[in-house]
Parts: structure tokens; sequence; C-alpha cells
């Protein structure tokens, strides 16, 4: 399955579907007819519509009756749903960290967002000390500057078979969800490599960086301290490196607190004893006694021989969350195959103060 990312941007869009929601302003639910009974027995297509209110409450939202031709019950379609959602809750772990610690921004209008735009502010005003209060203090303003995050869509394809559907209901048994499940899981990887790799993607006047392609990020030799992978670098350098990394990010005026991300080849690296005179302790539990580590991460996205210390405030990172994992139905392929998309409407933001300074540490 191939997964691609459509950009909307400045009244143009990249891509098939980002032309689609554009040009139409569709609402995702509208793309997830299902099939029911309608007042007269009369079996007909229809889609969920939200009333207002609390949308966690069922009692919220309603049906209502379309042209739109239906292929799935609504059963089925919570069965996809189920799905897809238990594939984001597995192992990507970066994207999921953020969001557990709240480093999130939500779209109102995710459809109608191409663009986001936000602000740095520099430092200014000075506090000055008299004796009478008289004196001006010195009077300037702060200056800011204007960021811009284009806002994709990330989606995949699968296909759901009509007589395979039908054999599936005749008997009884389950719809099949594999295909759905796997389209999720390249979606997520994708989150994964947008905040891990050196992706990059630029639309609309701004551009999406990545943890570890950031131009503000502040960097750290690995070869100073060792290469932790290899048994001669001692728990006492990594421990240094780590040190490093910390003090990196508070000469940049960000104090923590601070997660740090590393790759799978340095996983079972930091499950060695610190050193021999302290036998039981590990070098991950020695790592975590320092002040403001909140935890150990591993990114099996992240490049070999790469760490991340990053600090967990929103100033430095966040996900801009419009639409999580969705389900929707594309199109109907004469009488015997159906098509189906998995999207979302999710990306990271890296952000600086007005001077470029950034609580993001990356030592390669």
């Amino acid at each position: 399955m191939e997964t691609n990312v459509d950009l909307i941007g400045y009244g143009t869009a990249q891509g098939e579907v980002a032309v689609k929601f554009q040009t139409n302003q569709l609402n995702p639910s509208r793309m997830r007819p299902f099939l029911s009974i309608d007042e007269e027995g009369k079996v007909g297509s229809f889609i969920s519509v939200f009333k207002g209110g609390d949308p966690k409450k069922p009692e919220n939202f309603g049906t209502i009756k379309v042209n739109t031709e239906a292929v799935l019950r609504r059963e089925e379609w919570q069965a996809l749903d189920a799905a897809i959602l238990g594939v984001a809750e597995q192992r990507l772990t970066g994207f999921n960290d953020l969001i557990s610690r709240g480093l999130v921004y939500n779209l109102g209008n995710a459809m109608g967002t191409t663009v986001l735009e936000s602000h740095t502010v520099s430092d200014a005003m000075e506090a000055e000390m008299t004796m009478d209060g008289v004196s001006r203090s010195k009077g300037d303003r702060p200056v800011f500057g204007t960021t811009y995050l284009p806002i994709p869509i990330v989606h995949v394809d699968y296909e759901i078979n009509t007589r395979v559907l039908a054999a599936s209901r005749s008997l009884g048994n389950a719809l099949d969800t594999t295909s759905a499940e796997r389209a999720a899981r390249r979606v997520a990887e994708k989150f994964e490599d947008m905040l891990f790799t050196s992706t990059t993607y630029s639309f609309g006047g701004g551009t999406i960086y990545s943890l570890v392609n950031y131009p503000d990020r502040e960097l750290v030799t690995l070869s100073t301290y060792g290469d932790w992978a290899n048994t001669a670098t001692t728990g006492v350098k990594i421990v240094e490196s780590v040190l490093a990394m910390k003090q990196a990010s508070i000469n940049n005026y960000f104090y923590g607190p601070w997660v740090l991300y590393i790759p799978t080849n340095f996983e079972t690296r930091l499950d060695n004893d610190y050193d021999a005179t302290t036998p039981g302790t590990t070098i991950r539990e020695r790592i975590m006694k320092i002040a403001g580590i909140q935890a150990i991460k591993v990114i099996d996205r992240l490049a070999s021989s790469n760490v991340l210390l990053v600090q967990t405030t929103t100033d430095v990172v966040r996900i801009v969350r419009g639409m999580g994992l969705t389900n929707v139905q594309w199109s109907t392929e004469g009488n015997f195959v159906n098509k189906y998309k998995v999207l979302s409407i999710q990306v990271p933001q890296i952000r600086s103060d007005y001077n470029g300074r950034t609580g993001i540490i990356h030592m390669s």
C-alpha cells in the first residue's frame, strides 16, 4: 500500500484528495454512507449528522437519508473503525507520546484550514529600579514574527470485494478488516516519519519539518562521547552525553521537562549495568535520575545512532490535529470492487522563539 500526502494552502491544492475536499468542501461523514431501513421499510443510504452539544454523547447524533450509494452497514463501518484505532495504539511511539502529554493544537475546522499561521515574539521591555518611580522605563515593544504550517491530508487506499462482503454476511462472519488495518498502519508510520526522519513537505508558504531536520535545532556530536551501541562506551560516557544535551537546552533558555528519544539500536544498550560499582543499576535507570528527564522512549523510525532530547512544552513541539484516523468510502468500480481510504489530518509543528532558539537537541 502506498501512503500519500496531499497538501492544501492559499487557495490551491496538491493531490486528488486535497482537490476533492477543497472544491466540494466535503464533510467526512458524507463519505461514510451506510445501509439502513427508512420509515417506509425500504433499504436506503444514510449518513450520521452531529446535531450539536457534547460529541461524546450518542444522543447528539442523528441520521439523514442521502442519494450516495452505500455498500456497508453501520456495524461494518464500526468494525473498520475499531480496526484502525487499534493500529494507532500500537508501537508508533512518538506521535502518541506527544499527544498523551497534551502537546496538541486542535483545529476547529480541519477542512477549512489550509495553512496554520502562528507567531513568535521577541523579548521586550526592561524593569527599572528608581527611588521615586517617576523616571520612565524603556518603552520598547515586542516584535512579532510569522510562520506558516501546511495542513496535510495523509491517506492510503484499500479495497473491499463485493463478493467477499456478501459471503461474510451470508455466513454470519465478521467483516475482514485486514486491509483497513494495513492502511491505517501505513498512515501511522507516515506520521512517525514526519516526526523522526529527514522528510520535509513544503507548500503554501510553509514547510513541515521533523525533529531531526528542523533548522534551529541544537546539535551535539555523538563521537565526542562515543557511540552508545559500542560496548567500549561506558555508562559514564553515555550519561555525560545526555548531560551535554541537557546543558545545550538550558543554554537556549529551555529548562525542561524533557523526553529522551532513542533509536532501536540503543534500546538494549541502556539495559546494561551502569558500571561495575553499582550492580543492578542500569544505564537507563541512571539517566532517569537526571533532573527534568521524564521518560526515555524508543523510536523505531529514528535512524541508528541518533538521539533527541526534547522539551515537552507546546512552545517547542505540538501535534496540530484536524482529524484522527478515519475510514471513508471513495468510489465503486463495477459491481465487484469498492474502494475506501483511511485518511487523517495531523502534522507535527516544531517551534522556535523569535531569536531562533528551541528546546530540541539532536545528537548524532
